[in-house]
């Protein structure tokens, strides 16, 4: 027979449990007032064994326990934070049930309540969500279930945010290039083209208009130097063509190279 030789409060929720053979368990609470564990309590190695495989489980549950208390989790980060913290197979599925039970773990719950914290604080649409739930191992039927709360109206509004907080950020650029960015932007943010095509219909892009030709004095200019190696018809035939491909108008881009032409002459 084993005897219990000491009991001591360890670190958060476990106990520190000695006996005589010179064993040392690290206990949940609920473990040991299961067996109603005291100082001087006599057990045979039978009982012992049961309690450390009863007590692997709840220290596993216990971890788990407090890995939620921070925020939502899915089933796959639980088991993978288990299986970091040496949680064997079985306690590990034990484990899940147990949380599933008493819906801690519940991956729709988990999925709908990430939706709404995106659609409120986020920059993100249904593409890349649905992409960053399968990550966090979510099914495809709850990806899609938690995704019917991402409606139309909330995808236009998160994308017109988005987009008008980049529009601030495009300076010296055409207008025609700045829309490019900003649909390629939300298109990368996993919105569908009919959205970001009525984003940039409602955008205003006045601003960007009056810039225009200051954007293209810069940008201009720069390609104007970087091509004054070529001989005069094939730096301006590089010019324009550039100039062009950044969204700028033809008539435009004569005047200023004629501009340029001029002062260097």
């Amino acid at each position: 027979m084993l005897t219990v030789v000491k009991i001591s409060q360890g670190r958060g929720p476990f106990y520190k449990v000695e006996f005589s053979n010179g064993e040392t368990l690290r206990l949940s609470e609920d473990t040991v007032v299961r067996h109603r564990l005291l100082k001087g309590q006599e057990l045979d190695e039978k009982l012992l064994a049961e309690i450390k495989r009863e007590g692997k489980e709840d220290m596993g549950y216990q971890m788990a326990l407090n890995y939620l208390s921070y925020q939502l989790r899915t089933e796959k980060e639980i088991r993978t934070y288990l299986k970091d913290n040496e949680i064997e197979s079985d306690d590990r599925n034990k484990i899940v049930i147990r949380l599933k039970e008493v819906k801690l773990v519940d991956d729709l719950v988990y999925g709908e309540s990430y939706i709404r914290t995106q659609m409120r604080l986020g920059d993100k649409g249904p593409r890349v969500l649905q992409q960053k739930l399968k990550q966090k191992g979510l099914k495809e039927n709850d990806i899609q279930q938690a995704l019917y709360l991402y409606e139309t109206d909330e995808q236009f509004q998160v994308a017109f945010h988005t987009a008008q907080k980049s529009l601030k950020k495009f300076h010296h650029h055409s207008q025609r290039e700045v829309r490019q960015k900003i649909q390629q932007l939300l298109m990368t943010k996993g919105f569908n083209s009919d959205t970001s095509k009525n984003v940039l219909a409602e955008l205003d892009f006045s601003e960007v208009e009056e810039q225009e030709n200051d954007a293209l004095e810069v940008q201009g200019g720069k390609l104007w130097r970087k091509n004054q190696r070529f001989e005069p018809a094939k730096r301006r035939q590089k010019v324009k063509q550039s100039l062009y491909q950044k969204g700028f108008q033809l008539d435009q881009i004569d005047v200023f190279i004629r501009g340029k032409e001029e002062a260097d002459e």
